[in-house]
């Protein structure tokens, strides 16, 4: 008790001494307006804006490993090579192409003089030889079956009557219809033959084409990134860069046999990066476009920021943690030394 009389005194000495002090003016304050930042902010990963695993196309022991992991390559450039006998370098390939090339050459000129003295016939004329073929056919069949009741003379059902017996008539239909269906077979067959050389000179052609397209990849000076599959599967004694980068994987060690269709090498272009983002969710992703500017910031490199802009917004989608999430690929114009594949980024779409 003694403590609650104490409080109230307090409280009687304070509302005294208010009522004798002339009450201030409340002054108004202006409350700054906070704008919300309306950026969409997502994470992803940094990746090199192009990167190749490089398969063997043999299988074979290797013989020389010529780069190390880390290293610059150029565009065709040797990596590695096997000791194999089903296996060719390239100076292996050209020859073989040119051989075949040669071949190929031969073979068009003989179909074209077989075809060029083929003596179509009169009433082929305006026909391709499909066309003929065809033609041919239907006439053969009918050719059959008129004949089909006189191809046996000593059929019982097939004797002719008296009359046919005393003036020849049936004897003679026969050999009308008979002669008709020879006649017809006889132009079936050239309908055939003309189309057979027909198809092996388009054979022979295609036959020629895909030579000197392989010659053509196989002598290329400046190893064009659209001539190295080629190369790869000819050449299949060396592994060779099908674009100039940076080997970031090599899993190939001499002495070690190697197995075709086994990624032994990673090639990645880092000339340029891109970020793609992992938790970008379906609310987000339609708020955006391509071209669209952001900026980057790694969680590895401090203090740097980076610019970039929107180049591709996926169409499929994937699940993360109940979220519908969609891929969206930035593509850096700047990039920073420190900079690795990987790396986590923050990407903010203005």
């Amino acid at each position: 008790m003694k403590t609650k009389a104490v409080f109230l005194f307090a409280v009687t000495a304070l509302m005294l001494a208010a009522c004798g002090t002339a009450t201030p003016t409340a002054v108004a304050t202006d409350i700054p307006i906070v704008v919300a930042d309306s950026a969409i902010i997502t994470e992803g990963r940094l990746e090199p804006i192009r990167y190749v695993e490089v398969a063997l196309n043999a299988n074979g022991l290797v013989s020389e490993v010529l780069v190390a992991e880390g290293e610059q390559v150029e565009a065709g450039q040797v990596i590695a090579r096997l000791e194999s006998a089903e296996a060719k370098t390239l100076e292996a390939a050209q020859a073989s192409a040119a051989e075949e090339l040669t071949v190929a050459y031969q073979e068009v000129r003989d179909a074209q003089y077989k075809l060029d003295n083929f003596d179509v016939p009169s009433d082929f004329s305006g026909l391709t030889p499909t066309q003929a073929v065809e033609q041919m056919l239907e006439k053969l069949n009918t050719a059959r079956d008129n004949f089909e009741p006189y191809k046996d003379l000593a059929d019982s059902r097939l004797q002719p009557t008296n009359a046919e017996k005393e003036s020849g008539v049936y004897r003679d239909t026969a050999k009308l219809y008979k002669k008709q269906l020879d006649d017809a077979w006889a132009r079936y067959r050239k309908a055939i033959l003309w189309m057979e050389l027909e198809t092996t000179l388009e054979t022979a052609s295609a036959r020629l084409a895909q030579a000197q397209k392989d010659s053509n990849a196989l002598q290329d000076p400046s190893f064009a990134e659209d001539t190295a599959g080629t190369r790869a599967a000819l050449a299949n004694a060396e592994v060779r860069a099908p674009f100039a980068g940076v080997i970031t994987s090599l899993g190939l060690k001499v002495g070690e046999f190697a197995s075709a269709g086994t990624p032994v090498v990673t090639i990645a272009d880092t000339s340029k990066w891109i970020v793609k983002t992992t938790d970008l969710t379906e609310i987000d992703v339609v708020e955006l476009e391509e071209g669209q500017p952001v900026t980057v910031t790694l969680d590895a490199i401090s203090g740097v920021t980076l610019e970039g802009n929107v180049f591709l917004i996926g169409q499929s989608y994937s699940e993360n943690q109940g979220d519908v999430v969609y891929e969206v690929t930035v593509l850096l114009t700047e990039s920073h030394p420190a900079m690795r594949w990987g790396m986590t980024a923050e990407v903010k779409f203005e």
